[in-house]
């Protein structure tokens, strides 16, 4: 049977791709950034997920307002990076599991979530930064990648609780996947960010770290904030943290903290990481 063995939650900053892609990982700026995720590399590493459902939001790549999915998931063979304004960033190319995207997107709709299914699509930074702070710059990413999209773009978005009950969805899919497979769930972006108005560049690191602390201790309190708590205390984009709550919603009630990693600033943004590993699959 496929099982969920772990969770892992981190920002997405485009800023962060093009360090690494331009060669500027080892400055002064960016290094202590990368050098929190150095221990995240050798746990990855490790572990060896043979499939990765890795939840992010589209940056208008493969979606645009004409087409506003508040889920989507990627069904295809495989997914090439985007084109953001500047050339696909240097990365290989994502390959999918259709087989089990098709088996998620089956058991999500029966269990009541519409999502989009989606056959062809460029992923974005919010996708392929994650994956190169976790396995570096390889020639070919080393697991299957099932791209989850999640509408914290336009208003309105999912709320925290939506997210956190497509999380168990996930788990219960997932747990009903006949072949022995080894899962890691991501979720990404965030943290505490706005990019425009008076109040660009906010970053709020008592709020962050109490976010951090909640999603491992109490993901049910987390899951009930509303929408204007985040925007308020997080800025506009701060509002990408629920997406971190399907990453939880995937996991045990009690997890393990492996890993847990806060930096601030990265591109006027903070930077937030954890890894969560179900016990039971130690």
């Amino acid at each position: 049977m496929a099982r969920i063995t772990a969770g892992v939650a981190t920002s997405h900053v485009p800023a962060i791709g093009a360090a690494l892609d331009n060669g500027k990982a080892g400055d002064d700026y960016w290094r202590p950034v990368f050098a929190g995720y150095e221990a995240s590399k050798a746990w990855i590493a490790a572990e060896k997920p043979d499939v990765i459902i890795l939840v992010y939001n589209d940056h208008a790549s493969a979606f645009s307002l004409e087409l506003i999915p508040t889920f989507a998931i990627g069904c295809a063979e495989s997914f090439a990076p985007a084109d953001e304004g500047w050339g696909p960033r240097p990365v290989p190319t994502v390959e999918g599991h259709p087989a089990l995207a098709w088996h998620l997107a089956e058991q999500l709709i029966f269990d009541e979530f519409d999502m989009t299914i989606v056959n062809r699509m460029d992923v974005d930074h919010g996708l392929t930064v994650p994956l190169s702070l976790m396995f570096g710059q390889p020639d070919a990413w080393p697991c299957k990648v099932i791209p989850l999209a999640v509408n914290v773009v336009q208003y309105p978005p999912p709320s925290g609780k939506r997210c956190y009950n497509l999380g168990k969805a996930i788990r219960r899919a997932v747990d009903s996947f006949p072949e022995d497979l080894k899962v890691v769930v991501f979720g990404t972006g965030g943290m505490s960010h706005q990019l425009q108005g008076p109040r660009a560049g906010l970053i709020n690191r008592d709020f962050d770290n109490a976010f951090l602390d909640r999603l491992i201790e109490d993901p049910e309190a987390q899951a009930a904030v509303p929408h204007l708590d985040y925007v308020r205390e997080a800025g506009s984009e701060g509002i990408e943290l629920v997406m971190w709550l399907i990453m939880r919603g995937a996991l045990d009630p009690k997890v393990k903290v492996a890993h847990r990693f806060y930096h601030v600033p990265a591109s006027n943004t903070a930077v937030g990481h954890l890894i969560l590993e179900n016990p039971g699959c130690a």
